[in-house]
């Protein structure tokens, strides 16, 4: 069984953090990010302050990585929200499902009654399978609204789920 540990990401985890983020953000097919972001924005955005961010470590190398936050703030911040990236290489390993489990445990503990995730690229179906055998629900369809580097203007949908 492959074994790992999901913890909080430390300041010495960000040369690992950003080998991650990385290719995600130059391949530009699931995240809005420009694919030109630089390591500084990157890291800056995915450890912002009011981010509870979270490393997966198999005790050697980190294999992914998530951060949680408020969707929105005031009226709508009891609602959490969450980006998870896997190292290209841990694919398929269940990764992605132990921090979307994770996170869920984490907002639940930090008052969050309820998960959104705003810009699902419809592209990403492995992703889009998964979050829904974990619970969640399309409750949004935005057609044509990310300019994909190989599809061109693709929908994206917006998930729920209620803690």
């Amino acid at each position: 069984m492959f074994e790992f540990e999901i913890r909080r990401a430390e300041p010495g985890d960000l040369i690992e953090i950003w080998s991650i983020l990385r290719p995600v953000i130059r391949a530009g097919e699931t995240y809005t990010f420009p694919r030109d972001m630089s390591e500084k924005h990157a890291l800056a955005y995915w450890l912002a302050p009011g981010h509870q961010t979270f490393v997966v470590s198999d005790g050697l190398n980190l294999l992914g990585t998530y951060y949680l936050r408020p969707n929105h703030t005031g009226g709508g911040a009891h609602v959490a929200n969450c980006g998870y990236i896997v190292k290209e290489q841990a694919q398929g390993r269940g990764i992605a499902r132990a921090m979307c489990i994770h996170s869920q445990g984490i907002a639940r503990k930090s008052g969050f009654t309820a998960m959104q995730y705003n810009f699902v690229i419809a592209t990403n179906k492995g992703a889009i399978h998964l979050w829904e055998k974990l619970g969640f629900d399309i409750v949004g369809r935005l057609p044509g609204v990310f300019d994909h580097p190989r599809f061109g203007l693709v929908d994206a949908v917006v998930m729920f789920k209620h803690l």
